[in-house]
C-alpha cells in the first residue's frame, strides 16, 4: 500500500440517507427501532433453538447461523450511522471505512452462502427424507458452515486489499451510511479497472452460484412435491419450504436491483430505498418470515419468552 498517496484523505463523511434536519430525526428512531427489533427477533431465534432440543437439526442449526450473521450484518453500518447522529458527526476514519467494507462484505456474502445450504437441506428433506439424517450429518453442516465463513473472509479480504491500494485524493463525501464497494471506487483518483472487473466477474459469481444452486434445487423439490399423493403432505412439505422462499426473494431481489441493475453502476447511491431494503428490514423480518409459519419454533419462542418475564 502506498501510503504517501493516501495521505491526503484520513476520513470520509457519510452523508447519510437526507440532509433535512427533520427527516433525519424520523429516519433515526426509525433505524434505531428496525436495529432493536433485528437484534431482539434474531437473538430469540438463536436462544429459542438453543433452549429446545427438539430444534436441534440440521434445519435449525443452520436457521440459527442465519440469525447471527443477521445481527452482524446489520451491526457492520447501523450503529455507525446512529452514533454519528447523536454526536452530531459524519466522519469515519479511512481504515474504519475499509473495516466496515470489509465486513459488509463478509456478512452479505454469508447471508448468500446459508441460504444455498439451507435449500440443500430442503432439498434433501424432501427428495430423500428416508436418506435425510445419514446426508446431513453433523460433520457435513459444520463443515458446510466453515466453509461458507472461509470463503466469505477470504472473497471479502481479496475486495478490501484491493480497495486499500487506490489513492483517494480530493472528495471524500460518501452520499450514503456505509461504506460502499460502489461509491468509494467512484471516489479513487486511481485506476480502478482491476477492482469493477473483479465486481463483475469474481463477485457476480458468488452471488449468482448460490443463487443459481437455489434455483436449481427448488425446481427438484417441486418434482419431489408433485409426487407426494395427498394433499395434507404436500402442504406440510410446502410450509417448510415457503419462509425460505420468501427470505431467499426478498434477499436477492433487492441484491440484484442495487447492484446488478446496469443503471446503478454497482452503486448503492441511485437506489437507496432498495439498499435499506437488505441491509435493515430483511434482517429485521428473516425471524418473523421463519417463526410465523412454523409451529415449532413457535412454541419455542413461547417458553423463551415466558421463561424472561418470568424472572
Amino acid at each position: 500500500m502506498n501510503r504517501e498517496n493516501q495521505s491526503s484523505v484520513s476520513e470520509f463523511l457519510l452523508l447519510g440517507l437526507s440532509r433535512k434536519p427533520q427527516q433525519q430525526q424520523l429516519l433515526f428512531v426509525l433505524f434505531l427501532s428496525m436495529y432493536l427489533a433485528t437484534v431482539l427477533g434474531n437473538l430469540l431465534i438463536i436462544l429459542a433453538i438453543s433452549a429446545d432440543s427438539r430444534l436441534h437439526t440440521p434445519m435449525y442449526f443452520f436457521l440459527c447461523n442465519l440469525s447471527f450473521v443477521d445481527i452482524c450484518f446489520s451491526s457492520t453500518s447501523i450503529p455507525k450511522m446512529l452514533t454519528n447522529h447523536i454526536l452530531g458527526i459524519q466522519t469515519i476514519s479511512f481504515r474504519g471505512c475499509l473495516t466496515q467494507m470489509y465486513f459488509f462484505i463478509v456478512f452479505t456474502i454469508l447471508d448468500n452462502f446459508l441460504l444455498a445450504v439451507m435449500a440443500y437441506d430442503r432439498f434433501v428433506a424432501i427428495s430423500h427424507p428416508l436418506h435425510y439424517s445419514t446426508k446431513m450429518s453433523h460433520q457435513l453442516c459444520a463443515l458446510l458452515v466453515t466453509g461458507s465463513w472461509v470463503t466469505s473472509n477470504l472473497h471479502s479480504l481479496l475486495h478490501t486489499l484491493l480497495m486499500a491500494r487506490l489513492s483517494f485524493c480530493a472528495d471524500n463525501t460518501i452520499p450514503h451510511f456505509f461504506c460502499d464497494v460502489g461509491l468509494l471506487l467512484k471516489l479513487s483518483c486511481s485506476d480502478t479497472h482491476l477492482n469493477e472487473m473483479l465486481i463483475v466477474t469474481e463477485a457476480a459469481l458468488v452471488m449468482m452460484i448460490p443463487l443459481v444452486y437455489i434455483l436449481v434445487s427448488y425446481i427438484h423439490i417441486t418434482r419431489a412435491l408433485l409426487r407426494v399423493p395427498s394433499t395434507k403432505g404436500k402442504w406440510k412439505a410446502f410450509s417448510t419450504c415457503g419462509s425460505h422462499l420468501a427470505v431467499v426473494s426478498l434477499f436477492y431481489g433487492t441484491i440484484i436491483a442495487v447492484y446488478f441493475n446496469p443503471s446503478s453502476s454497482h452503486s448503492a447511491e441511485k437506489d437507496p430505498a432498495a439498499t435499506v431494503l437488505y441491509t435493515v428490514v430483511t434482517p429485521m423480518l428473516n425471524p418473523f418470515i421463519y417463526s410465523l409459519r412454523n409451529r415449532d419454533l413457535k412454541g419455542a419462542l413461547r417458553k423463551v419468552m415466558g421463561r424472561t418475564c418470568s424472572y
